[in-house]
C-alpha cells in the first residue's frame, strides 16, 4: 500500500491500527478502510444522512471513512462510525435513537 497522504497523527495512528487489524483477522474490510483514510482530506468521503437513510435498514451499522453531513432526514435508528460528524448530522442521528461513534472505537 502507498504511503498515506494524511499528516494528522490521529489519522496516521488509525491507519496503522486498521492495517494491523486486517493482518491479524484476515479481513479485507479493515485494509480497504485504511486505504480510503490514506487519501488526502479533499478526496475523503462526505456522506449526507439522506444517503445513509436510503441505503440502510433499522439497526444496521455504517462505517464512513470521512465526514457525515446533516443534509436530509433519517427515519430509522442506525449506528454510524465516521472520522467526524457535523453538528446537524450528530443531532439528526441521535434524535431517532441512533449512535454516533468515531472509527477509533
Amino acid at each position: 500500500m502507498k504511503e498515506p497522504k494524511a499528516t494528522n497523527p490521529r489519522i496516521l495512528k488509525l491507519i496503522e491500527t486498521l492495517k494491523s487489524a486486517s493482518y491479524k483477522t484476515q479481513r479485507k474490510i479493515w485494509k480497504d478502510l485504511a486505504k480510503r483514510l490514506s487519501k488526502p482530506a479533499r478526496r475523503r468521503a462526505e456522506v449526507n444522512i439522506s444517503k445513509i437513510n436510503r441505503y440502510t435498514k433499522e439497526g444496521e451499522i455504517v462505517v464512513v471513512p470521512g465526514k457525515v453531513l446533516g443534509a436530509g432526514k433519517l427515519n430509522h435508528r442506525v449506528t454510524v462510525a465516521a472520522l467526524s460528524f457535523s453538528e446537524g448530522a450528530r443531532k439528526a442521528i441521535e434524535e431517532v435513537g441512533g449512535r454516533c461513534i468515531t472509527i477509533e472505537k
